[in-house]
């Protein structure tokens, strides 16, 4: 739909865990996010957005929801002079094969974030990233406190924390300091893989939302098979927060909030006994608001 120089874009974040592995589906050979215009013949944005997901991927959707819009000017726009607005929406599924028209397939996050994989430690990669911001910090005297101040926080360095959370701004960061290649920067000097016109910057919303959601609602079972471990729970949790769980923590927590059922059937994993199969219980969504918890992260 185009209303004056405007165009509506719908746009799909579809996150998956398969194994340990947080997965995203693409579209052009992993270089784009599903997406395509709002139709007159579309009823709502969702069933929208589901259409182009359908033709694009054949991929099936179940979990949707709203995640941000875009329409900043310096946006890429197929609409010479003109404007291109994204609506862009979360969805939560499974992983299937994608046979669509689009050149589907599934591409870990981790691909165009590799900085943000911190479960077997912290990145090497990070120790260039803040080399290559130091060099930009230092390029403006004026402003050098301000860009440290942000560097040292969003990427924890200098004594700073890591905060899973910021995903967003660690990449708005990088682009401003001309260290993506969407931003313009010489290939060399990139960090991560790109993607077309600001797709990266839309799927590290989708992550920063996805990592900060799980703390407080049970949308992690949208990504679990109808039975499943404590292990493979815990598994998925630490790849979409891209950190280590405490065990027993992290099993007292399961607990006492009382999302899960055994089912009374195992299975058997790997190098150990068999362990117990558990569901979800959905009923706790009807017998109270889901209170608010932290993941329990190890303190190695």
């Amino acid at each position: 739909m185009t209303i004056g120089l405007a165009h509506a874009e719908l746009i799909a974040v579809l996150t998956a865990v398969t194994g340990s592995d947080p997965r995203v589906m693409t579209v052009r050979s992993g270089d784009a996010l599903p997406s395509g215009p709002f139709e007159l013949g579309h009823r709502t944005l969702q069933s929208g957005l589901r259409e182009w997901v359908q033709d694009q991927t054949a991929h099936p959707v179940g979990y949707l929801e709203q995640l941000y819009t875009f329409a900043d000017r310096d946006r890429n726009n197929d609409i010479l002079g003109g404007r291109t607005i994204s609506i862009s929406y979360l969805g939560l599924v499974r992983e299937q094969a994608a046979p669509g028209g689009g050149m589907p397939g599934w591409h870990g996050w981790y691909e165009y974030f590799p900085w943000e994989d911190h479960r077997s430690g912290r990145p090497r990669m990070l120790d260039d990233i803040a080399a290559r911001l130091t060099s930009w910090i230092e390029e403006d005297a004026m402003r050098s406190g301000q860009r440290r101040r942000r560097a040292d926080f969003d990427f924890g360095l200098n004594g700073a924390a890591w905060n899973e959370d910021l995903v967003l701004q660690r990449y708005e960061l990088l682009y401003e300091a001309r260290l993506v290649a969407e931003a313009g920067c010489d290939l060399k000097h990139n960090f991560g893989r790109a993607m077309f016109a600001d797709h990266r910057r839309i799927l590290a919303t989708g992550m920063a939302r996805l990592r900060a959601k799980i703390k407080y609602r049970p949308v992690v079972f949208e990504l679990m098979p109808e039975n499943f471990t404590l292990l493979q729970l815990q598994k998925t949790v630490e790849a979409l927060a891209g950190l280590t769980l405490h065990k027993q923590n992290f099993r007292r927590l399961i607990e006492q909030q009382e999302l899960v059922e055994e089912t009374g059937g195992s299975e058997s994993e790997t190098g150990g006994r068999p362990a117990k199969l558990f569901r979800f219980r959905r009923a706790v969504l009807e017998e109270r608001e889901f209170a608010g918890t932290k993941l329990p992260l190890s303190r190695n």
